[in-house]
This record gives structure tokens, sequence and C-alpha cells, in this order.
């Protein structure tokens, strides 16, 4: 699933379980990239000088592929993922004031996000009913123009 599918230790192909731990492990840590208190971890242990680790986040780059990407719960890791591409933003992130406000920025994104995505759920269309009924009468509607039966 990830990577080519060798072991990087031994050369030797890597067996269907051990492709499959490799991924589920990747996916995890690479959503744990979309903390920014985690990145604060990371960086005051040193991680984030160590050239190993960085390649290893360069190669973590092919989670933003639509065929790994559709499996990130939390797709703003990705965003963190290319940011700790740049020297400065690791370095930056020693700082617990620097996490701090990139904490809180993320919390106020979502907030923002959640508020405006209820609005527009909420807002009525010009027949007078509001966009979510209007949305599930589509999902009802087959290709042939007649109602599917609705299952509850």
């Amino acid at each position: 699933m990830a990577g080519k599918g060798w072991s990087y230790g031994s050369g030797v192909p890597e067996t269907e379980e051990q492709q499959r731990l490799r991924f589920q492990i990747e996916l995890e840590f690479v959503q744990c990239l979309g903390n920014p208190n985690y990145l604060n971890f990371l960086a005051q242990r040193g991680y984030f000088k160590d050239s190993t680790f960085i390649n290893y986040l360069k190669y973590l780059q092919y989670w933003k592929e639509p065929e790994y990407a559709k499996f990130l719960k939390y797709p703003m890791c990705l965003y963190f993922l290319d940011l700790l591409q740049y020297e400065h933003f690791r370095r930056e992130l020693v700082n617990s004031q620097c996490t701090k406000f990139i904490d809180d920025q993320q919390i106020l994104l979502w907030q923002h996000y959640t508020r405006r995505r209820s609005r527009l759920l909420q807002t009525n269309t010009p027949n007078g009913t509001n966009t979510e009924q209007n949305v599930n009468n589509q999902n009802n509607v087959q290709s042939n123009g007649h109602t599917a039966a609705k299952i509850s």
C-alpha cells in the first residue's frame, strides 16, 4: 500500500502484512502532524534537526496524492507536512508561544468553518424548504426521474 513495498533494512520485499502495518503507522503519524502541540514536542526534542527525520518527512509527501489522502481524517495535517519542509518553520516550533498561536488559529478556523457550514445548511431556498431537505430529496430521485423509496 504505502511506498514501494520494500523493507528498507534488508532490501527484501515486504509481505502484505508488513505493508499494511507500515501503512497504518504512517497514516497515524501523518495525522499526528496536524497537532501543533505534537510538533512542539518533536521540535523540543531535536527531531527537526536530524537529517534522517527530515528525509522521512519528505518521503511522507506521498500522502498528498488522492489515493492516499482519502484515508486521512484530519486533512490539516497535509498543510503542516508542507510547512515542515521549511527549516524556518521547524525552528520556530521550538517556541511554545508560536505553537500556541498556531493552535489558536487552527481552532478559530474550525469554529468559523463549523458556523459557516451550519448557516449554509440552515439557509432557506426560494421554495421555502431548507437546503438539507433539498439534498435529501435529490438523493431520493433516481436517474430515470422516479422517486426512490425512502428507507428509514
